[in-house]
């Protein structure tokens, strides 16, 4: 009997993927969510302008997207004040991470992490063949200098890092980072990921020279550009990295209607700050809502917030399967101490009444 040949990389690998979805979910419990608050999107949706340009790219779908994605590096090189040379464009910043693990990593190399980041850099790492190194949390952020101590002891040739944080939402300012990144060790490539910055402090976005052979930083059109069913994320980087990735990346992965959507986008920028007003007050409505129930919510400067249970990880475990089977989809960290956490994403007011309404009853049956 002819079996398959897989490689031997696969063949130690779980088949899991990094997060299960709310349809996984909804088709186990032949039940649909009344409020998906657990995925981090963007329940405020994309621009109207964003939409029409994608209604009206949908009739030329029969064409292929511009393989260059052109018009929009040239856009988003006049956003930062680069070269079209230093911006890669790719399926959301996943399938970048993916796209870079593949250009660094072969078997056996290291790759330094915090314990409990974002999984799906974890996911492309192993699938490479990459060895992780992690460091613990500090205070409920990522510590950037151990990471960067770990990155020279091991020797790694990536070193990941997001700021704001997921599954956290803490965050570190841009003064602090250009400190830190002072110690990127020689031969180590620092991952900036700043998929939430539109949401933070002014001033969390380092000033990072574009010539920086050390570091790359990854944006994404899936948070507060409302669009993460499109799959649209750049990278900023040096321009001889930005063209390597033209060796391995799919140049036709990002779609015509995810182009144009994501061109129009950066055209409206009142919707942007519209949606960034309407997150804020969302957060602090789930604030408010976690400390009338005796949480205790942790500062966030993303699109979503991080509530201390106060119990550990099985109180925690307690209270999402209790919001999930009373119809809001939630999630929470994978590893302790974060575990003690669940996260709930910005929702709208119908959703946060629903919240407002279940939690209460959640907790009084834990």
């Amino acid at each position: 009997m002819s079996t398959f040949r897989f490689t031997t990389i696969t063949e130690g690998l779980p088949s899991t993927v990094p997060f299960v979805g709310p349809e996984t979910q909804e088709r186990e419990n032949n039940s649909l969510f009344k409020a998906r608050l657990g995925a981090n999107e963007n329940v405020f949706g994309p621009s109207p302008l964003c939409v029409e340009a994608m209604q009206n790219a949908a009739k030329d779908t029969w064409m292929y997207g511009d393989p260059e994605n052109f018009d929009l590096k040239e856009k988003l090189a006049t956003l930062h004040n680069t070269s079209v040379k230093n911006i890669v464009i790719g399926e959301g910043i996943d399938a970048l991470l993916g796209y870079l693990c593949r250009l660094f990593i072969e078997p056996g190399d290291k790759v330094v992490s915090s314990l409990g980041a974002y999984p799906t850099f974890n996911f492309h790492v192993a699938g490479y063949g990459g060895i992780l190194k992690t460091v613990p949390y500090l205070n409920d952020c990522e510590d950037p200098l151990s990471l960067l101590n770990l990155a020279r002891e091991s020797q790694a040739k990536l070193c990941y890092f997001s700021n704001p944080d997921n599954p956290m939402g803490t965050c570190h300012s841009g003064a602090q980072l250009e400190l830190a990144m002072r110690n990127i060790p020689d031969g180590c490539l620092f991952i900036l990921d700043e998929a939430y910055v539109e949401f933070a402090p002014q001033g969390t976005a380092p000033n990072i020279e574009i010539d920086n052979k050390k570091v790359i930083r990854f944006r994404t059109f899936s948070k507060a550009y409302g669009m993460a069913g499109a799959r649209v994320g750049y990278a900023i980087c040096h321009n001889e990295l930005a063209l390597a990735f033209n060796k391995i990346r799919n140049h036709f992965g990002v779609s015509r209607v995810s182009q144009a959507g994501a061109l129009a986008a950066l055209d409206d920028k009142p919707h942007l700050l519209q949606t960034i007003d309407n997150v804020n007050a969302s957060k602090n409505r789930i604030y408010d809502i976690a400390k009338t129930n005796n949480l205790k919510a942790i500062p966030s400067a993303t699109n979503f917030v991080a509530i201390d249970c106060g119990g550990g990880q099985e109180r925690a475990v307690r209270i999402m399967k209790g919001l999930i089977s009373n119809g809001i989809f939630v999630r929470m960290p994978f590893v302790e101490p974060q575990n003690r956490c669940i996260r709930i994403s910005a929702g709208k007011p119908e959703d946060l009444d629903l919240l407002e309404q279940v939690l209460p009853k959640v907790l009084s049956k834990i």
